[in-house]
């Protein structure tokens, strides 16, 4: 039987369990249980996670921030609705990291410096050259249709002014499946984690495991001598465009940004060499994690004999030994599916995601096809709420 087909990441979904929004509090969300190895499956609530977790479990949560993404503006010339979605600046630098774009004005712009974007443009009439004005002042300029389903667009704002305006005239980016009847204000709000950092802004898509940490959960199990470090992917359309190729190994990632810092990495190094379980929270963090960790393998080997095999102690301390340790700030394309072989992560905490999503072929890859797709099915016959504000399970 061929491997990696999309068709094998499918399921049936009954639109019921589609969740709309968060449960209240979030930690009282429920939890599957998932033991990777046996198959075994519990049935339980997030708060529950206490019990789960040991002293000197280390839980690697992302940081970032989500902007409001969506922006509602009108053509210039027919005054018709159009929707401009955010992605990353073009050239791509993160928000907090300049990238203002010193280029010619579109030519309706009057004085000022302006910010080219790489963005998704809804509706079909959209052209090269159109122009889209939207609330307070804020113009753009469709320049290029980069054919990936993306376009770079020019507004004649940028950096703080662009982002400050930005807070104030754009709505959520929640996913297309939900239908929320909560006001803006209460959606930006919702569709954020409580360990958000103002820093870390720039996700156009919310990191979802997290939402079911409540800041008593937090310090519980910080309580309970569980370690948690920060990394930061900023989540984007690596993370949830569709894959729209049969065979999946045939499928590119778009790129996302991620950092994290030398003391984050110098401590999760140091509890793998303790044996202690490194516990992503997220398929981001994950990512962020297998993305750093082969980046330092690969400059650890450059600098001595190769590395043991992945898993063994001696491979992780020659890390430490070899590798230069340093802050990890770059862009990922990391794709990973069945046949994947992780290196740093030990158990993971998740949300039940779309068939035939990229998410769906990670943890597919950390616990096995067949494995999670049986849970799934489980989930389903137990009526789990599903996808962004549903329930959570942890892979151990």
């Amino acid at each position: 039987m061929k491997k990696n087909r999309l068709k094998d990441f499918d399921y049936d979904l009954p639109k019921n369990l589609i969740a709309q929004a968060p449960i209240k509090p979030r930690d009282h969300s429920r939890l599957l249980v998932l033991d990777k190895e046996t198959g075994k499956i519990e049935h339980k609530h997030f708060f529950d996670l206490v019990d789960y977790l040991k002293t000197g479990d280390v839980l690697v949560l992302n940081n970032t921030k989500v902007m409001p993404a969506r922006l509602i503006g009108n053509k210039a010339e027919t005054g018709g609705k159009i929707e401009v979605f955010l992605l990353k600046k073009n050239p791509p630098n993160p928000l907090y990291q300049g990238g203002i774009i010193k280029s010619p004005l579109p030519p309706f712009v009057k004085g000022g410096r302006t910010e080219a974007w790489q963005c998704l443009i809804g509706g079909k009439k959209k052209r090269e050259g159109l122009r889209i004005e939207f609330a307070g002042g804020l113009k753009a300029e469709l320049l290029k249709n980069n054919q990936d389903s993306t376009w770079q667009v020019k507004f004649n704002k940028s950096g703080a002014g662009f982002m400050k305006l930005i807070s104030k005239i754009g709505r959520a980016p929640l996913p297309p499946y939900i239908n929320s009847t909560s006001s803006e204000q209460a959606r930006k709000k919702q569709y954020q984690t409580v360990y958000a950092d103002e820093k870390k802004l720039g996700s156009v898509a919310a990191p979802t495991a997290g939402f079911h940490f409540t800041e008593k959960l937090i310090k519980e199990l910080k309580k309970k001598g569980v370690e948690f470090q920060y990394v930061t992917l900023q989540v984007g359309l690596g993370t949830f465009a569709p894959v729209k190729v049969l065979d999946i190994t045939k499928h590119k990632m778009h790129t996302e940004w991620i950092e994290v810092s030398k003391k984050t990495l110098e401590n999760i190094i140091k509890a793998k060499l303790e044996g202690r379980r490194i516990i992503a929270v997220g398929t981001t963090s994950a990512r962020t994690l297998e993305s750093v960790f082969s980046k330092v393998m690969l400059e650890g080997a450059r600098n001595g004999r190769p590395i043991a095999s992945h898993g063994k102690r001696d491979s992780i301390a020659s890390l430490t030994l070899r590798s230069r340790m340093t802050n990890y700030n770059f862009w990922t394309n990391i794709f990973i599916y069945p046949g994947y072989k992780f290196k740093a992560v030990d158990a993971m905490i998740t949300n039940f995601h779309l068939p035939k999503s990229t998410l769906l072929m990670l943890i597919s890859a950390f616990a096995g096809r067949k494995n999670i797709l049986n849970t799934y099915q489980e989930a389903i016959k137990k009526k789990y709420r599903f996808y962004s504000y549903g329930d959570a399970m942890i892979i151990i």
